[in-house]
């Protein structure tokens, strides 16, 4: 039976390959197909922008629930792959002109909402099967698949729009199949552990048994916490203040609100008609632009996170690997403007930076965020807090972005965009701390608990041991 081949990694590998596929909606395919229907472009910026602002004020919610939940992840999980493509999927129904505004910003809110859930579900499930040990790897090949479905997602979309124009609404049917793909391979993930899921150290066998709740999928290498009744995790406060964890805030909202901006700039860079150029032929071939340009990202996004995943598990600082990610992207700004006239084909070689510093942000993000946070019971709240960063920023590029367009030009846009690069590489680069070594010690949290709860060593709850130390600490 096929079900037998589908190890837990590799099941993994699926879900995340059909989740890529939904990614946001498509959502840059979806301005572009707003573009051909004849929206202005601050009515496409709103649309868009939309979608950012709720799953800017959900997703630090979504990471907390996700971290306290008792429903079984894998629901949630779902649930939101459904309803994400299921709301991306009205687009189908938004007429020529520049109408229609009210469908598009009400699914926008409910692809948000939606969207919010998927990346801590998936996280969660990942290190409550896997361990902290194994979850840099199993976490990397996870974003590699899901860029390769949304690579393969691209490919459809583009070639189906092409094919099927002037109705190339029908286009975005591909994410309706890749949701209930999702989530027909969802039920065949394992649970794990669902306090590891959270962030808190486990000692896997002796804790499983004490608490009811065996699985034999989850890692039994990661022994620095035992729990026998209860588990207390690190105030909301602790971690949400934590200065390492705010630089990187930063540094993402930095990023996001240059970088998003400038694929939208270029496809409208890339489909501008010029004299004698057929219009029918540039509405034709804008969606199918649109996909050449994601797939060129996409396959050196691909390669960047291999890579990035590969130096992690070498040893390569966290540091190293992001500076040489987001370095790229003043460079990227400025060889658009350089080009802006030299057409799609020398346009679209812009997008291999993008694949770069797109893949190697991607799959240091989690890695960072468990270093700082494993062993708090809080590792989906500041994924979530961080990507709230990253989506702030991201919904103001593009609104920012298209207003610029709209009144000053694209190159106007663009030079924005490049200026706002430079600063989160002087934040990163000056602010932020290797943290590879963060997990095994967990310095701040450490230190934390052992001066606060030394005293309390005799009530016989929850007991903290650090790696480093035979001493242990019960946590209350």
């Amino acid at each position: 039976m096929p079900y037998l081949y589908l190890t837990p990694e590799r099941t993994f590998n699926a879900v995340a390959f059909f989740i890529g596929e939904i990614g946001d909606g498509l959502n840059y395919f979806q301005g572009m197909y707003l573009v051909v229907q004849g929206w202005n472009a601050s009515a496409i910026g709103y649309a868009l922008s939309l979608m950012g602002f709720t799953t800017l004020f959900m997703q630090t919610f979504a990471g907390d629930l996700v971290d306290k939940v008792t429903v079984d992840r894998r629901i949630l999980l779902a649930m939101a792959a459904l309803t994400t493509a299921g709301s991306a999927s009205t687009i189908m129904f938004v007429r020529d002109g520049n109408r229609d505004h009210m469908l598009m910003y009400i699914t926008k809110i409910l692809e948000g909402v939606a969207a919010s859930f998927m990346t801590p579900c998936l996280t969660a499930l990942t290190l409550a099967n896997f361990g902290p040990k194994r979850f840099d790897a199993i976490m990397a090949k996870n974003i590699f698949w899901g860029l390769v479905g949304y690579a393969i997602a691209a490919t459809l979309v583009g070639a189906s729009a092409y094919v099927l124009y002037p109705n190339i609404q029908y286009c975005f049917l591909v994410m309706g199949f890749s949701a209930l793909m999702a989530s027909l391979l969802t039920s065949f993930l394992p649970e794990g552990h669902p306090k590891l899921g959270s962030g808190f150290h486990i000692e896997d066998e002796q804790e499983k048994k004490a608490l009811g709740e065996e699985s034999s999928h989850s890692s039994d290498e990661n022994t620095t916490l035992v729990s026998r009744n209860k588990f207390k995790a690190a105030s909301y406060w602790s971690v949400m203040t934590e200065p390492r964890t705010l630089t990187f805030c930063l540094t993402g909202f930095f990023f996001h609100l240059a970088n998003a901006n400038v694929l939208m700039v270029l496809g409208e860079l890339m489909i501008v008609k010029k004299e004698g150029d057929d219009a029918g032929e540039a509405k034709r071939n804008a969606i199918p632009l649109m996909a050449i340009a994601t797939l060129v990202s996409q396959f050196f996004m691909c390669s960047s996170v291999s890579l990035g995943g590969y130096l992690s598990k070498r040893g390569t600082g966290r540091k190293a690997i992001f500076l040489a990610g987001i370095a790229t992207l003043p460079i990227r700004c400025a060889l658009v403007i350089l080009w802006k006239d030299a057409g799609p084909k020398v346009l679209l070689l812009t997008q291999i930076l993008d694949g770069i510093e797109g893949g190697l942000f991607r799959v240091i993000h989690p890695l960072l965020v468990v270093d700082l946070t494993f062993g708090t019971g809080r590792f989906n709240i500041v994924m979530g807090l961080t990507n709230s960063f990253f989506w702030f920023g991201r919904t103001f590029s593009t609104l920012l972005g298209q207003y610029a367009v709209e009144k000053y030009g694209h190159v106007v846009s663009l030079c924005g965009s490049m200026v706002v690069s430079c600063i989160p590489i002087i934040i990163f680069g000056c602010f932020m701390p290797e943290t590879i070594s963060s997990r095994r010690t967990n310095n701040t949290y450490n230190e934390h608990y052992d001066i606060s709860l030394k005293s309390k060593t005799e009530d016989g709850n929850l007991e903290y041991k650090r790696m480093d130390s035979p001493t242990s600490h019960q946590i209350v």
